[in-house]
């Protein structure tokens, strides 16, 4: 629907978002050494060993040995880290880019980091609870992502975002009307969609956290719905 390339809000507590940097190099570098950037047949054994399949994570079915890396519940968070392809990563670390650096200002360096697992894990359980017994495995940070956006716009729907839309078109619209669209859009598709291969389930799982988490996560002193811009 659209991209986020810049909100011209600047920072206000923190020198550098140095977690969210961080994330944003983890899911790269995942990419390309662990799923071999989609060319090799490591891609295909990540999704299994790393994504999170609800039938193995809620014991339904064992993994091959092979395959089995990690302790089942782990995948309700390393699933994060894993994507489909260079758009679905490019997309996700664009958001990331644009909306995490003020959450984090927001938060202080390792609440966000536990702020963006914990959202990770909210996404990734709704996904898995919706259908226990699935076998489809679910990658991809857009759990994660979709409690960010949701703090964002809880935290500034004023400020003004520049996006490319409909891949073509620059805007610069509030994050009210961007990002409030962006949420109505995820509940739009869960409700309409038949199959396919995103979870909306799981943005909506993030979202749900992040706008209760940030309640809790942020400052003191830091307000909600940018009461204190001018």
């Amino acid at each position: 629907m659209f991209l986020p390339l810049h909100d011209h809000n600047q920072l206000e507590h923190v020198p550098r978002p140095y977690v969210n940097l961080a994330l944003i190099a983890a899911n790269v570098l995942v990419y390309v050494f662990v799923q071999g950037a989609g060319f090799s047949d490591a891609a295909n054994a990540a999704v299994y060993s790393y994504g999170l399949i609800p039938s193995v994570f809620f014991d339904v079915r064992e993994l091959a040995p092979h395959l089995e890396v990690l302790p089942d519940w782990a995948g309700v968070v390393t699933y994060a880290f894993l994507h489909g392809d260079f758009m679905h990563l490019l997309g996700n670390m664009l958001f990331l880019w644009v909306f995490g650096d003020n959450v984090e200002d927001a938060m202080g360096h390792f609440r966000y980091l536990v702020f963006y697992i914990l959202c990770a894990a909210a996404g990734g359980y709704a996904y898995a609870i919706l259908d226990p017994s699935s076998d489809v495995p679910l990658i991809g940070a857009s759990g994660a992502v979709s409690g960010i956006v949701a703090a964002y716009l809880m935290l500034h729907p004023k400020v003004r975002i520049w996006v490319i839309a409909f891949g073509r078109i620059p805007l610069r619209l509030s994050a009210m009307w961007l990002l409030g669209a962006w949420v109505i859009y995820q509940f739009v598709q869960l409700l309409t969609s038949s199959g396919g291969q995103v979870a909306w389930i799981a943005h909506i799982g993030g979202m749900a956290a992040g706008a209760v988490l940030i309640i809790f996560f942020r400052r003191r002193g830091v307000v909600l719905f940018d009461r204190d811009l001018r």
